[in-house]
């Protein structure tokens, strides 16, 4: 509303107020996108811990998160190295993941 009086008016300094507010706005959504991410990393690291061996279908029930998200989350904690995943020869669905010592 303030951007739209302050077009009707000229006022510049409130039309140029309202834009930094919505932009600001923005970069605080994508921020708690990024974070929401992060927590969960830590939800299904704490599994991991709690529960060694443990398989990423067994670790998206237990923390209530679709499987490709649970996918996603495991494959930045193996890049980061604080999880590994263990490599037997099973099928991919059927691998491990570990803390790294």
């Amino acid at each position: 509303m303030n951007a739209w009086t302050a077009q009707t008016k000229a006022d510049y300094a409130a039309l140029s107020t309202a834009l930094c507010l919505c932009v600001c706005a923005a970069g605080l959504f994508g921020e708690d996108l990024v974070q929401r991410g992060r927590r969960q990393d830590l939800v299904v690291l704490a599994h991991i811990a709690a529960h060694p061996g443990a398989e990423a279908r067994g670790i998206a029930r237990a923390v209530g998160a679709p499987e490709r998200v649970v996918a996603r989350n495991l494959s930045r904690l193996v890049e980061i190295g604080l999880v590994l995943l263990v490599e037997d020869d099973v099928h991919p669905a059927l691998r491990s993941y570990r803390l790294t010592s």
